[in-house]
């Protein structure tokens, strides 16, 4: 490449030559072999129309135009070296970036509100945007439309990097009055009560208890639908009805709301949270610093039922709904 008729390649070859103020030293230097440095220096010469190393005695020196370039050509690759070649140094104490998520009403609630909180401090000047999740979150991902995908792994992509945040499962809840609670909750139990469940969007998706229970072909009666997890303690106080909620989610309201607990009276497989971002931006040491932040809040605040399980890291892929796009999100 040249810049004014010079060829900024020269430009290290011109460095180690007067540096050194040898061609084979140089040559050394530039892992180059000697003919080849001396052509450079050729070149150099031809171009500032000055000798620039020249022989006294049985050693070379430089001329004074060579010494007038020292100081500006290590200067100018010392630019491009801290510049361009080595990444700048991200501090969260003084940084102004805006990063821009896309999570579901329950992701925000149990992880991002908590780490927020924890960015407050640690990254006053910090900017974040919360995008409700799309029918295609990847995508959105890939476009630039956000920074992070924090959601459950089958909405994820194995073709861009992640990292799990956390593992959770489902609690039956409803009205501490429902006097169903007063019982053992068991599946034909479950299956009598009025449920009320989520769907999002205008595709109208299944949250992912809704979506399983159709797999299973196991018929709920559903009474409401929301498009909100944490609409549903309103839609079930001083109601019979119940509804399946995450743990961590069911435990944060009902430090709000009246409500009941039991456990899922059947198997179901727990929920994976991960948060993603685009394979072009995996040396971003913003995002990445944000994701172990977000990683250490989420080991904070773990269920009691999960506190002593080891977490299994691997990614699962199986849960698609029938149209192929994720469920659940």
């Amino acid at each position: 490449m040249r810049f004014q008729r010079l060829d900024l390649n020269l430009l290290v070859a011109l460095d180690a030559l007067l540096t050194e103020q040898s061609v084979s030293l140089a040559a050394d230097r530039l892992c180059l072999s000697q003919s080849a440095t001396s052509s450079a220096l050729g070149r150099l010469r031809e171009y500032f129309d000055d000798d620039l190393l020249v022989l006294k005695g049985r050693q070379m020196v430089l001329t004074a135009r060579a010494e007038e370039l020292i100081e500006p050509t290590r200067a100018v690759l010392e630019q491009i070296r801290t510049t361009i070649a080595v990444s700048p140094e991200f501090d969260p104490a003084t940084s102004d970036r805006t990063i821009r998520f896309m999570a579901s009403d329950y992701t925000t609630e149990v992880l991002l509100a908590p780490a927020l909180e924890r960015f407050a401090t640690l990254a006053p000047e910090m900017r974040f945007e919360i995008q409700h999740m799309s029918s295609a979150p990847v995508e959105s991902l890939e476009r630039g439309f956000v920074d992070l995908l924090v959601t459950v792994d089958f909405a994820t992509s194995a073709d861009h990097p992640s990292e799990l945040m956390f593992v959770d499962d489902y609690l039956v809840v409803g009205d501490q009055a429902n006097p169903a609670f007063a019982q053992e909750m068991t599946s034909k139990l479950y299956l009598s009560l009025p449920h009320v469940t989520v769907r999002f969007g205008k595709q109208r998706i299944p949250a992912f208890d809704d979506w399983y229970m159709r797999r299973k072909k196991q018929q709920r009666r559903v009474e409401v639908v929301t498009a909100s997890f944490v609409t549903m303690p309103s839609l079930i106080i001083g109601t019979n009805r119940i509804g399946t909620m995450h743990r961590r989610l069911a435990e944060k309201m009902g430090k709000r709301y009246p409500l009941a607990f039991a456990e899922v009276p059947f198997d179901i497989p727990p929920v994976r949270e991960l948060a993603q971002w685009d394979i072009a931006n995996n040396n971003d040491a913003a995002l990445r610093w944000v994701v172990g932040e977000m990683k250490k809040v989420a080991e904070a605040e773990v269920p009691e039922k999960f506190a002593n399980e080891p977490i299994d890291d691997t990614i699962s892929f199986q849960f698609r709904d029938e149209r192929g796009g994720a469920s659940g999100v």
